[in-house]
């Protein structure tokens, strides 16, 4: 086909020459696409400002050789707009970018569960309804789960017994007291209350969770969306460090967790 058009959120820019610049879109029907958008950096551009990260827009492609070229955008809804003014929100929204990039590897794959978690992070982002934090760690933990690597939060993950004394990264969740590996976290029960909060959507029982569990989560999240993804989440240092500034955390790690000299012997 020559043309087509698809709906998708910008995910990335690059620049190219003087005056283009690669887009990389998650798309609804095509997955993740990587475009040329020619002229958009001239000021005389109709729609260079409609292929910004953050914006919900309906493209049109024309298939290229090697990549594909943007001939049409219109805007959705430019997120951007709403998030930009707001830092703890910024940030946030730019981790979920990011976590979505690496989460859809295959270009032009259909990732339709990934686009739709996408859009409604950054609608739920936008509206302000709850803490910036909470969203992104929601996000974080369903577009994992999607990916095929939620984690075990009722179970032992191991051998399913319900009688759960840690957190283990690499065994993939809660782990039992006979499963549970050397320097597994030890984390509060309600910090784990409030993961499976998040992964079902009771945004009641999450605004209603104390700060300290919230911090415990949001370290234990992290470090859990790292290690499956095999990479660092660059964006999510601002996150940290707009966290830190903003209220006194629980003495938590983007490793594993609690702090290892709080763990039972």
């Amino acid at each position: 086909m020559s043309l087509y058009r698809d709906e998708g959120v910008v995910l990335r820019t690059h620049k190219l020459g003087e005056a283009d610049r690669i887009i990389t879109i998650l798309t609804k029907r095509m997955g993740k696409v990587r475009g040329v958008a020619k002229g958009v950096r001239r000021t005389t551009s109709k729609f260079g400002a409609r292929l910004e990260p953050f914006t919900h827009v309906d493209v049109q492609f024309h298939t290229g050789r090697s990549l594909d070229v943007i001939t049409q955008a219109e805007t959705i809804r430019p997120y951007g707009e709403a998030l930009v003014t707001d830092y703890p929100r910024y940030t946030a929204g730019i981790a979920m970018l990011e976590t979505a990039d690496r989460l859809t590897v295959a270009e032009k794959e259909p990732a339709l569960r990934q686009f739709l978690l996408l859009v409604g992070g950054l609608r739920t982002l936008a509206e302000r309804a709850h803490e910036a934090r909470l969203v992104l760690d929601a996000y974080f933990l369903r577009s994992l789960a999607v990916a095929g690597y939620a984690p075990a939060l009722e179970a032992c993950a191991k051998c399913r017994t319900p009688a759960v004394r840690a957190f283990a990264i690499v065994e993939g969740g809660v782990v039992c007291g006979g499963c549970r590996p050397p320097g597994a976290a030890v984390p509060a029960g309600e910090t784990i209350a409030l993961m499976a909060a998040l992964m079902r959507g009771d945004w009641a029982g999450a605004d209603a969770s104390q700060s300290r569990h919230r911090s415990e989560c949001s370290g234990l999240v992290a470090a859990y969306l790292q290690w499956h993804l095999e990479h660092g989440i660059r964006s999510l240092k601002h996150v940290e460090r707009e966290q830190i500034q903003g209220e006194s955390p629980s003495p938590v790690t983007t490793s594993v967790g609690r702090d290892p000299a709080s763990y039972p012997a």
